[in-house]
């Protein structure tokens, strides 16, 4: 059974930290590319940040350019998302997403996600 645990949300001040983790077991982490989505109410989902299986490309959205980095440990089956230089805007329930392609079929694994407030 797939399973992602998400953890490290909270409440933080504008201008502070935050590193979010998400551990997955029940299928083969490493072969997964790895993002992380965020979505504030009335809004879409928004994809800010992904990793490509192997760690050696990540991409990120304008917004958060600079001031997320998503990072990977295979060994701990696990992703990261190191949040600095937080703002209100920032504000949202933030998703890790795996998702890979075995003999032409999309495989894609969400976490329950967690809440991250920035405010004073």
């Amino acid at each position: 059974q797939v399973q992602l645990v998400e953890s490290g949300g909270g409440l933080v001040q504008p201008g502070g930290s935050l590193r979010l983790s998400c551990a997955a077991s029940g299928f083969t982490f490493s072969s997964a590319a790895w993002s992380w989505y965020r979505q504030s109410p009335g809004k879409e989902r928004e994809l800010i940040a992904s990793i490509t299986s192997t760690g050696g490309s990540s991409n990120y959205a304008d917004s958060v350019k600079g001031r997320f980095t998503i990072s990977r440990d295979n060994a701990k089956n696990t992703v990261y998302l190191e949040m600095n230089s937080l703002k209100p805007d920032d504000t949202a329930v933030y998703y890790c997403n795996g998702r890979k392609t075995s003999s032409s079929i999309v495989y894609e694994y969400w976490g329950q996600g967690t809440q991250v407030t920035v405010s004073s």
